[in-house]
């Protein structure tokens, strides 16, 4: 059992930081009790806004000690509960711990604080002729959060996921030491990496305070091509064919017309072109106009052979802009569009994107409920939404958990996994579970003790 918050703990804290950065009980604000999607809800007994590695060490340790569970916080945008205090406890807030603190042009790094915004790590690149090439959709997340949950985004299928760019990290442990792993050298074999055990681990096994990432020269020019298809299936098919041609966009997203529709009402502007039932959206980049030509002339030519009515190119910036900023507010829009919604984030093979897909069309006839998606068809990650509408409580939560029960067996059977880059919290632990073999989980189970015999921090998370 773990430890319920007294004034000892309370004046523990006050000591150790400004009293205005702790908050106690009631005074905590609503936002700090739920995540972006908001359907895990809890508060922490005490949150603490963090200024300090070793304001982060001493809590740490402290709570260790105490029998106190933590839970490690961003902006709070992620949608599977991760940042929820589920066992009440103490909630460190690392989003004020948000300074850059080097700027390495010899080795390519950049090294910042775990509460830097991705927004603002992709502008100070930029800025310099550098690139981050890690492209989540909420670029108001933070670098830790990013890093907690392995984030991909839309350039993933050319440059990787963040998991390829963090080249070292400051970490405190639950027990409050601090260690540093990885650094600035591009090749390491020196033992286990724990650096790549500490991404994607969702804040359970320690704490990033601080990360130095791997940049590249920024490209001098983007392109984007905007390809309507009658229908997803003939576009997502012709998705493997477009990478094997060897022309790699540096991204491939997928999107249908009713949630272009919802863009353009929410952002109250219209889209390129909405007639269509479907459309890939590629980009590529490169250092000029003609070799980025070379590359997509042949996509092009490709999609019309397979299909494709036409191929809008976007060669300007505002062209580019006006597509992306629609494409970025998908989430947003279909969350405007109804009361209440939750996400199937699977990854599945690239060529059974189209069949998960087709699935899910046909789930929404069979269970009557709205199911809305998009994604990264390049990678083959999807962003599947159920949404709510006018269904009460009782209504909702049967309707939810069948239509992911459906979604999540479809995945399994076609040899997919449970997130590709939004992680798995609380929300989504059952599914881990039916799709990975008692082994595996005893192997996650095992390296959580290692790192926190005491399970106190993050706990409920994972497994």
């Amino acid at each position: 059992m773990y430890k319920t918050i007294d004034k000892n703990d309370i004046d523990f804290l006050l000591s150790v930081c400004e009293k205005d950065d702790v908050i106690v009980g009631e005074d905590i604000s609503e936002d700090f009790s739920h995540d972006e999607l908001g359907g895990v809800e809890k508060y922490p007994e005490v949150l603490i806004t963090a200024r300090s590695t070793e304001q982060v060490s001493k809590i740490m340790k402290y709570a260790y000690e105490n029998n106190i569970p933590v839970t490690p916080r961003g902006q709070g945008t992620g949608l599977v509960g991760a940042s929820v205090a589920v066992h009440g406890g103490i909630m460190i807030n690392l989003s004020k711990m948000d300074r850059i603190l080097e700027l390495d042009e010899e080795n390519l790094t950049l090294t910042v604080e775990p509460g830097v915004l991705l927004m603002t790590i992709g502008q100070y690149v930029q800025e310099r002729d550098l690139f981050y090439p890690p492209d989540p959709g909420e670029k108001s997340a933070t670098i830790a959060g990013n890093i907690n949950t392995n984030a991909g985004g839309m350039r993933a299928v050319k440059y990787g996921v963040t998991r390829d760019y963090v080249r070292g990290l400051e970490v405190v442990l639950p027990n409050g030491e601090i260690i540093n792993v990885g650094g600035k050298v591009v090749k390491n074999s020196s033992g286990y990496s724990i650096k790549d055990l500490i991404v994607g681990s969702e804040g359970t096994l320690g704490i990033v305070t601080k990360a130095t990432l791997k940049l590249l020269p920024l490209p001098k020019k983007a392109i984007s091509l905007l390809i309507p298809f009658p229908d997803l299936e003939m576009a997502i098919n012709t998705v493997p064919k477009i990478i094997k041609s060897k022309s790699i966009p540096t991204a491939v997203e997928f999107m249908e017309r009713d949630v272009i529709l919802a863009a353009e009402d929410f952002l109250g502007k219209k889209f390129p072109d909405n007639t269509s039932d479907a459309y890939l959206l590629l980009t590529f980049d490169g250092n000029t106009k003609e070799d980025i030509e070379k590359e997509y002339e042949k996509v092009a030519q490709l999609c019309l052979e397979c299909g494709a009515y036409d191929v809008f190119i976007s060669d300007t910036q505002e062209r580019n802009d006006s597509i992306w900023s629609a494409r970025g507010s998908f989430l947003e829009a279909i969350k405007a569009s109804t009361t209440e919604m939750d996400e199937c984030d699977v990854v599945v093979p690239r060529d059974k994107v189209a069949e998960f897909i087709k699935y899910t069309h046909d789930l929404q006839n069979e269970l009557n409920v709205r199911i809305k998606s998009f994604g990264h068809a390049g990678d083959g990650n999807l962003h599947v939404y159920v949404l709510r509408d006018d269904m009460d409580e009782k209504q909702w939560s049967i309707k939810l958990k069948e239509s992911f029960d459906h979604m999540y067996g479809r995945a399994r059977e076609l040899r997919g996994q449970v997130s590709g880059e939004h992680g798995i919290g609380y929300a989504k632990k059952g599914y881990l579970h039916e799709s990975q073999s008692e082994v595996y989980m005893d192997i996650i189970k095992s390296i959580k003790t290692a790192f926190d015999p005491k399970n106190l921090l993050n706990p409920g998370k994972i497994y």
